[in-house]
């Protein structure tokens, strides 16, 4: 069979996992780019690439498909230096980008004809960031888009497709406008509402610190994507600007009826309001990896004496279960459990949980 080579330029989170399920196939060769040498050689020494380089030329020159692994503003900033390499004659390029419009609108207009340019977004994350973060496992069960602009070879976007298999995960098609659309209504806005919602917060707290507080319980936990790279979300809300400004506007519209309904105290419609938004949110999929990584949380009552939590930890660690957070919840709001645990992925989370129910413990998620 003949030998394939994957140039995957940006060896972080996203672009290592994706070069460990390339690596899957023996058939295949994977190249890391990365504008410093540090990240390439923890790739290497994890065994997430075969080959490293700091010189996009020499990453590229074999290469039949190209992955642009960098945040956006780096992926639209590569696509015209790639124009005057060196390229294999059939080469296929794609990114990882969460905005697609501008980045295949840019691809046409500076890449040359003999490339072909497929947008791409795999819809998974981690609260870890960097290539020792990286998993084959990351991508398994994710959505994963392709974004082919029209004209694109149907024969390309099968071989992309087939390639992708590897990442075990479920690859769609749909236009750019589309998925820019959907995406920054499930992804984009909620990063700008979770953020405006604790800039509010702060302000509050200036004046009186108990919101602060009482904030580090379920408050934490609906906003924590506040907690994201602010110059990659200046770069998505940039790059995203149309379609957020639209939900912005549908948004207000949605807060100010809301706000009428509680000025005119209406309580059929009040509820209305909630009871609508809770029957769409039940009916959502509960165990599929949608636009927003997922919240790998246990909530765990435990008896206040000493030793608890360090014979939980010694559980879960003799069953090589591994966790990523645990904290002691000081506010319990409508959340059970005084001890939350964040797993690695869910398939930990489920035996963990499954473990401690083994030991009697009362074990929540969160609804």
């Amino acid at each position: 069979m003949k030998k394939i080579t994957i140039a995957v330029i940006g060896v972080g989170l996203i672009g290592g996992s994706i070069a460990l399920s390339m690596r899957r196939d023996p058939n295949i060769r994977v190249v890391g780019y990365d504008v410093r040498q540090e990240p390439l050689d923890k790739a290497l020494t994890l065994g997430v690439i075969h080959a490293g380089t700091t010189d996009l030329q020499t990453a590229v020159r074999e290469a039949n498909v190209i992955f642009l692994a960098s945040p956006v503003e780096q992926i639209v900033a590569t696509l015209p230096l790639l124009k005057d390499m060196e390229l294999q004659p059939d080469v296929i390029v794609t990114d990882v980008g969460s905005t697609k419009s501008g980045i295949v609108r840019h691809a046409v207009e500076v890449m040359s004809e003999r490339v072909t340019f497929i947008g791409g977004h795999p819809m998974a994350g981690s609260h870890k960031s960097g290539v020792e973060a990286a998993s084959d496992r990351l991508l398994e069960n994710a959505y994963y888009v392709l974004t082919p602009a029209p004209g694109t070879p149907p024969e390309k976007v099968e071989r992309l497709t087939e390639l992708l298999s590897l990442t075990r995960a479920k690859v769609v098609q749909m236009d750019a406008d589309t998925h820019d659309q959907v995406v920054g209504a499930v992804s984009h806005f909620p990063h700008v509402l979770a953020s405006a919602l604790v800039n509010l917060v702060a302000n509050y707290d200036e004046e009186n610190a108990w919101h602060s507080r009482l904030a580090a319980g379920g408050f934490r936990d609906i906003t924590r994507i506040a907690s994201s790279n602010p110059r990659m979300w200046r770069d998505v809300l940039l790059q995203n600007r149309e379609p957020l400004l639209k939900i912005a506007k549908d948004w207000t519209k949605a807060l100010e009826d809301v706000i009428e309904l509680v000025e005119e105290g209406d309580p059929e419609g009040i509820e209305r309001f909630f009871q609508t938004a809770r029957d769409f949110r039940d009916g959502l999929p509960e165990r599929k990896t949608g636009a927003l990584p997922p919240l790998n949380d246990l909530y765990i009552d435990i008896p206040d004496h000493p030793g608890e939590i360090g014979r939980i930890t010694t559980l879960l660690g003799a069953k090589q279960i591994n966790i990523t957070n645990l904290q002691i919840r000081e506010t319990r709001e409508d959340i059970y459990g005084a001890l939350r645990i964040t797993f690695h992925s869910q398939e930990e989370m489920e035996k963990g949980e499954e473990l401690l129910r083994f030991f009697d413990y009362n074990v929540y998620r969160r609804p």
